[in-house]
């Protein structure tokens, strides 16, 4: 049953959690916001934005809010799966005798920076998929488990620059929110800049242990979420599918591939963390708007009309949304 008191606790640690990470990073409000979100609903989250813009930072900064084990693997080219999960080591034992001894990997900690993921190998991303999904870690046929709370949080440059390796559709997919990070405006810039004048290090203080960041998941997972409002997420999910019994008919024309079912889970998932923030105890219809861009712009895929006439997913998404409730209110009347 939710408490008013544990409603207030969640309320005031979110605001430290949000006071310390802003010490660091000047801007990005939406993009702040979403990662906290989706950090306590138990998601991962991967970040794009062209150098410079402070995906890293953001991150390495939240590795000081949370009280957490804190890792970080620098993706690269020659990156090997095991430099990333670890590895088994042969040892003698005080007999004299070899042993395997399992050696853990960087991606043995509560939060893990995976930056600039997509300029590793396939190869070398596909020794997240297990660990993203199931938090274990399978090395010759033994099962490792990771300590929770775990969290991956990654940074890409735009996949159409040089030197990059786009990222498979089931690890998209185990991405709960896709951020697009922008550059600053001016006014933001010279913030920025006179910030990294007196340090290029994070200040921000640690104000959240794991029990604590447990405890708001499990708050979060008691908000309600009416039939009506559920019914509408998970049909703006299916309205992706072209060939859908829900389809749209922005997907019918520009969309190739549509949202699996995780689209719905994180959407409902980070709904209930977001009408908390806003003191809120239900779900409402704009929350699902809201968040319906960073659950979606990574896991449909376009075709090539959308290509050609310069569709982006967050173009097809705002199509969705408009067409979607234009019918509704057809229907309301």
């Amino acid at each position: 049953m939710l408490l008013e008191e544990d409603v207030q606790e969640f309320s005031e640690l979110y605001k430290k959690i949000l006071a310390q990470v802003q010490k660091d990073v000047i801007g990005q409000k939406d993009v702040v916001e979403c990662t906290i979100i989706a950090m306590i609903a138990g998601g991962n989250v991967l970040l794009e934005g062209v150098p410079g813009v402070g995906k890293t930072r953001l991150v390495r900064s939240l590795g000081k809010v949370f009280d957490l084990s804190f890792s970080r693997i620098q993706f690269t080219p020659d990156l090997m799966p095991s430099d990333v999960t670890g590895t088994n080591l042969i040892v003698q034992d005080e007999k004299g005798n070899s042993t395997f001894k399992f050696q853990n990997g960087p991606i043995f900690s509560n939060i893990v920076l995976a930056d600039e993921i997509n300029r590793a190998t396939p190869k070398t991303q596909s020794a997240l998929l297990e660990v993203m999904q199931e938090h274990n870690v399978t090395v010759m046929g033994q099962v490792h488990s990771i300590k929770e709370p775990f969290f991956v949080l990654a940074t890409q440059n735009p996949i159409e620059q040089d030197g990059t390796y786009p990222l498979p559709e089931a690890q998209l997919d185990r991405f709960m929110f896709k951020l697009l990070v922008n550059n600053p405006n001016l006014e933001e810039f010279k913030q920025i800049v006179v910030m990294t004048q007196k340090t290029m290090d994070e200040v921000a203080e640690a104000v959240c242990s794991g029990k604590q960041l447990l405890k708001m998941r499990q708050i979060a997972k008691e908000i309600l979420v009416t039939d009506s409002v559920l019914e509408y997420a998970l049909k703006l999910c299916s309205s992706t599918h072209a060939n859908g019994e829900y389809a749209s008919e922005t997907a019918k024309k520009y969309i190739r591939i549509g949202a699996s079912p995780r689209a719905g889970q994180a959407l409902v998932s980070a709904a209930k963390v977001l009408a908390l923030l806003n003191n809120r105890y239900n779900v409402s219809f704009n929350d699902i708007d809201y968040l319906i861009y960073p659950v979606l712009r990574h896991r449909i895929k376009l075709n090539f009309d959308a290509i050609t006439e310069g569709i982006t997913p967050d173009d097809a998404i705002r199509l969705i949304l408009k067409e979607f409730n234009r019918k509704e209110t057809r229907r309301s009347k």
